[in-house]
């Protein structure tokens, strides 16, 4: 049902309460549901069952009393055909078939934007997201998180939100030093096994790759930042790690090209250092008196935000544990005046969200307690050929985005050039088709295959089959909007695809609230079943020009929530299969 017609609706029982409610304090809140059983009605409504204790009425009493109201009123006219009454006093109401026909003229006439809302006009949305460590390749966790925080991103501009895409880069710490040890250990010609390679060295082929360039003197740059020349100085580890990190922040810039996915803003965690907002969180937090010193650490008393125990935010050693960072960035997300920010993560994270909160809280800037949002994803399992995949040749130790994308291609001849739309498509859609915190299988056969069981096919083919259909008809599209009589779509089959394309928006405003975009991966595979099933049981080229026509403009309004939905997830829509 369109919101619009929805809130007609609610218009209409709204005036048929006001005279009851009139003299009381009472302010009902219309409520209206779609019943869990088709067969009772399109929309149910409990309000006479909410305010008959207050009324002291008898509830189908009271349902029947709004019930005759609503149907006397003359606005209900083309809206609602008929109202009925179950149980103790639900109130069940049948929608009109010109009103649900009317989606299809709605579909035509706002084409890309159908769907799209104005909620959160004005507001002002981070995401971050990705966020890898530039010390390898990107792995299939943070494809998982790439294909999230990118639908989750185009949720909330759906929405009317201004929203800032942020790749925050740990380029400091222990894990960069080991980076800068590996590439070195490589440019003295040591590898993997050698008595001389470091112990905690990254073992990858990517590192060896590094070590050339950097002795070669080669130039490479990343999507921001200076360019940075090899020195080939084996013995200079500081140019070393610049020359790594920049190496690897592009070959990431690289992957996510291929994935699909742009970020507005790159922000560094050495900055925090740097710019000192590190030492000045703490200090804050020290002169709050949100600390304490215990075995030569300082504490913050994180058990006063719900922790269920203080942590050490400085060792004794003088370093900062890796959540003190985290406060401080996200005290500048708040100050850069991000109201509502949003951290996608694996969910290995889950026992930094009560410290990062507990020392937002700590600061007293009036950051809300329950800031930032976390989705926290699980781990995502590779097979191929019916077994699981744990290496690739390029990490060494893990499968890289790259690599799930090149072998969802289906292109498997030696030297044959690989269509990566097709296995961008494949693992995008796959990587959002199940809620971000349940374990997921990426079956790589799945993934190729041209068949029913492959989802993201299946909803590609729906929009191709519509294609084919109309190219068939080799008519004028645009004029189906205005021309054909939509009273002609009254088979059950299109009855069930109107009631689906009308599910859109509201479908994205859920999903949005709950912050989970597997919900259109849901819908499209829906919308696509309904219609294989109509296209399977109705003839749209018939020889009734009125009857075609209707069919007609029904699949050009299909056609286009499929594209919308698809392009919200970052997935293309073929012509043709």
């Amino acid at each position: 049902m369109l919101a619009s017609q929805k809130q007609q609706i609610t218009e209409l029982f709204q005036a048929a309460l006001a005279p009851l409610v009139a003299g009381t304090d009472l302010k009902p809140v219309v409520t209206l549901e779609r019943p869990r059983d088709p067969s009772h009605g399109d929309i149910a409504c409990n309000i006479a069952m909410q305010l008959a204790k207050a009324l002291k009425k008898n509830p189908r009493e009271l349902a029947q009393a709004l019930v005759d109201a609503v149907l006397a009123n003359p606005a209900r006219s083309g809206l609602i055909d008929a109202i009925d009454i179950a149980g103790p006093g639900f109130i069940n109401l049948r929608v009109a078939a010109a009103a649900k026909q009317a989606i299809v003229t709605t579909i035509l006439q706002q084409g890309a934007e159908y769907g799209k809302g104005t909620s959160g006009a004005g507001s002002k949305v981070l995401i971050e997201f990705v966020s890898a460590n530039p010390t390898g390749p990107l792995h299939v966790g943070h494809g998982r998180q790439g294909a999230l925080g990118d639908a989750l991103s185009a949720l909330f501009e759906a929405q009317g939100c201004d929203v800032t895409r942020e790749f925050y880069y740990n380029d400091a710490g222990v894990q960069i030093a080991n980076l800068a040890l590996s590439v070195q250990a490589r440019a003295r010609g040591f590898k993997p096994g050698d008595a001389a390679w470091p112990p905690s060295a990254y073992n990858g082929e990517y590192i060896a790759d590094i070590a050339a360039d950097f002795l070669a003197q080669k130039t490479v740059a990343a999507s921001d930042g200076a360019p940075v020349t090899g020195s080939g100085a084996v013995d200079d580890l500081e140019s070393i790690r610049k020359f790594a990190v920049t190496y690897l922040r592009r070959e990431q810039d690289l992957d996510l090209l291929a994935f699909g996915v742009k970020f507005d803003n790159y922000y560094l965690e050495s900055s925090l250092y740097s710019e000192g907002k590190v030492e000045r969180t703490v200090a804050t937090l020290v002169e709050a008196g949100k600390t304490y010193e215990s075995e030569g650490a300082l504490w913050l008393r994180t058990t006063d935000y719900g922790d269920d125990k203080d942590r050490v935010m400085k060792k004794s050693d003088g370093t900062y544990t890796y959540f003190v960072p985290d406060v401080a960035y996200h005290i500048a997300k708040w100050q850069r005046g991000f109201s509502k920010v949003i951290n996608v993560q694996g969910s290995d994270h889950h026992g930094t969200i009560a410290r990062v909160r507990a020392g937002l809280q700590g600061v007293d800037l009036g950051i809300p307690q329950g800031y930032p949002d976390y989705v926290l994803h699980k781990m995502v399992t590779v097979m191929k050929e019916g077994e699981e995949v744990k290496i690739s040749k390029r990490a060494g130790s893990y499968v890289t985005v790259r690599d799930l994308i090149e072998w969802s291609t289906g292109d498997t001849e030696p030297g044959a050039e690989r269509d990566l739309t097709r296995g961008r498509d494949a693992v995008r859609f796959f990587l959002i088709s199940r809620k971000a915190d349940t374990e997921f299988v990426f079956d790589v056969d799945l993934a190729v295959s041209r068949s029913d069981e492959n989802p993201v096919y299946y909803v590609q083919y729906a929009h191709a089959r519509i294609c084919s259909v109309l190219a068939q008809w080799g008519g004028d599209e645009s004029a189906l909007a205005g021309a054909a009589d939509l009273s002609r779509l009254s088979s059950p089959r299109e009855a069930a695809l109107l009631a689906k394309l009308a599910e859109y928006p509201e479908m994205l405003q859920r999903a949005l609230e709950e912050l989970g975009p597997h919900q259109v991966a849901f819908y499209l595979r829906d919308l696509a079943a309904e219609l294989h099933s109509y296209y399977n049981a109705e003839r749209v080229l018939v020889d009734d020009e009125a009857l075609k026509s209707a069919r007609l403009a029904l699949l050009l309004a299909t056609r286009q929530t499929l594209r919308n939905g698809l392009a919200l997830i970052g997935v293309s829509a073929p012509m043709r299969m």
